[in-house]
């Protein structure tokens, strides 16, 4: 597999995982006294997952348009990208009172104790936060040989001297047209 095309899977990879910890359930908590258990998805938590992820993805597209200097440069950008969301993943655990904030049914005034309990969204952001130092890494040490974007337009020895060959032909014609003898 192309090391460019490596990078791609491992941003989208990336992409996937950490939208779906931003819509999963990060934290439970659960008032007691039979009152309602509330579930907090990581968008409410924090929205940095969504936002790693797409600044990711177009730092990514962006490499497909730049240089190998850029491309290095844009490679480094991801992989702290991704080690940014790896940061998220481990780290952003809220509190009662921040989470009473967000809820006020959750507050000490209200209920005496709150359980909390983690869902599994903080290990997708970690999943995607490891993808994404991935594919940092690999357009890091392979950007010098992915294909330019001109590359495509670029005409193919073999063609050059095909379309030579051909436009000797024409020259001589033309010179047959002209009254001349091509063959001395």
């Amino acid at each position: 597999m192309r090391p460019q095309r490596l990078a791609d899977l491992l941003t989208l990879g990336a992409l996937a995982l950490l939208a779906l910890s931003a819509y999963l359930t990060w934290v439970t908590a659960d008032p007691g006294n039979g009152r309602p258990v509330v579930d907090f998805n990581g968008y409410s938590v924090t929205r940095a997952p969504v936002t790693l992820a797409l600044a990711g993805l177009i730092a990514i597209v962006v490499t497909k348009l730049a240089g190998t200097a850029l491309r290095r440069v844009l490679g480094v950008l991801i992989a702290v990208l991704g080690a940014a969301a790896i940061g998220v993943g481990l780290q952003v655990r809220p509190g009662v009172t921040e989470l009473s904030r967000m809820r006020p049914e959750l507050s000490q005034v209200v209920t005496d104790t709150v359980s909390l309990s983690t869902g599994p969204a903080p290990w997708l952001a970690l999943a995607g936060g490891v993808a994404l130092l991935l594919a940092g890494a690999v357009a890091v040490g392979t950007a010098h040989r992915w294909k330019r974007p001109t590359d495509r337009y670029e005409r193919e020895p073999a063609v050059a001297a095909a379309t030579k060959q051909s436009d000797q032909g024409a020259d001589q014609w033309k010179a047959i047209d002209a009254g001349e003898d091509p063959t001395l």
